[in-house]
């Protein structure tokens, strides 16, 4: 049998490793190339050294993108875990209707962001309303618009990655610290949590990545109003090379850089996280 999958593994793989060559690597590479470069069209490219680079690193909304960005992938990373990980406790337990309650925190996550950010941006500005006010005169109510929307869509999502997380622990585990006179929040410390961690690696790493990656929900919420300062990075590449005549380089050398920014604070939190992993 496995020498049968190993004969016939080249017919399957082959073509999936085509079309991440065709769909990804291709264009990636193309596209490192085109941020060195000014251009309308990928055909009239010319190259021009690291002047976009330089162009988009003296761009003060991109910098004001950056630690808006920042610090909003921050503060949804730790709403989103610690409510989806508080819920996910409750619905572990012995209780009735379990099912019914997973099922109607996950649905959020079923609904497109772009759709999400009209209907909240019809709820937030109806109560901003009677205080005389919106969501796009001032950019921190843009930003805690983006932090309730973004924790009610995806705390469902990371809720069922914890739920499963809690119920791989051994049973027995949790029995002998009651055993040996631990307490509710000792075993919550000292052994739920050290045993959840590959879950909770992945939840950080969906919520950090995503909190950086947010486009839709950022354009449909606020569309960076007021004056672009609610701006997003991914928000602000778009509208760079796609809103700026002459701009497309500068655009491109942005999503490198930008690129390499999500990889780089990826990988410190899957590593930071994964060292406190422990074997079950």
């Amino acid at each position: 049998m496995e020498k049968s999958i190993k004969r016939y593994m080249p017919i399957f793989v082959l073509p999936t490793f085509l079309a991440f060559i065709l769909g990804f690597i291709i264009p990636f590479v193309m596209g490192v190339g085109l941020s060195f470069c000014e251009f309308t069209t990928v055909t009239d490219a010319k190259f021009v050294g690291i002047s976009n680079y330089v162009e988009a690193l003296k761009d003060t909304v991109f910098r004001h993108s950056f630690w808006y960005t920042a610090l909003f992938a921050v503060v949804s990373l730790v709403v989103i875990n610690v409510i989806a990980f508080a819920l996910a406790m409750a619905l572990t337990r012995e209780m009735r209707g379990t099912n019914i309650f997973r099922t109607i925190f996950f649905m959020p996550n079923l609904i497109g962001g772009i759709v999400l950010g009209y209907i909240w941006q019809l709820i937030f500005n109806g109560i901003l309303s009677n205080f005389n006010t919106a969501l796009g005169l001032n950019e921190w109510y843009g930003f805690w618009g983006l932090i309730i929307l973004v924790s009610w869509q995806q705390i469902g999502y990371m809720m069922i990655i914890y739920i499963a997380g809690l119920q791989s622990i051994p049973g027995d585990v949790l029995e002998a610290a009651e055993i040996d006179g631990a307490g509710r929040w000792q075993k919550l410390w000292k052994v739920t949590i050290p045993m959840m961690m590959p879950s909770i690696t992945i939840c950080m790493f969906l919520s950090i990545t995503n909190g950086f990656k947010l486009f839709d929900q950022n354009l449909s919420l606020t569309a960076g109003e007021p004056a672009k300062m609610s701006e997003m990075m991914a928000l602000n590449i778009f509208n760079t090379f796609y809103g700026r005549t002459g701009w497309e380089g500068v655009g491109q050398a942005k999503a490198v850089l930008f690129f390499f920014l999500v990889v780089a604070i990826g990988l410190v939190q899957l590593r930071a996280t994964r060292s406190k992993e422990v074997q079950q």
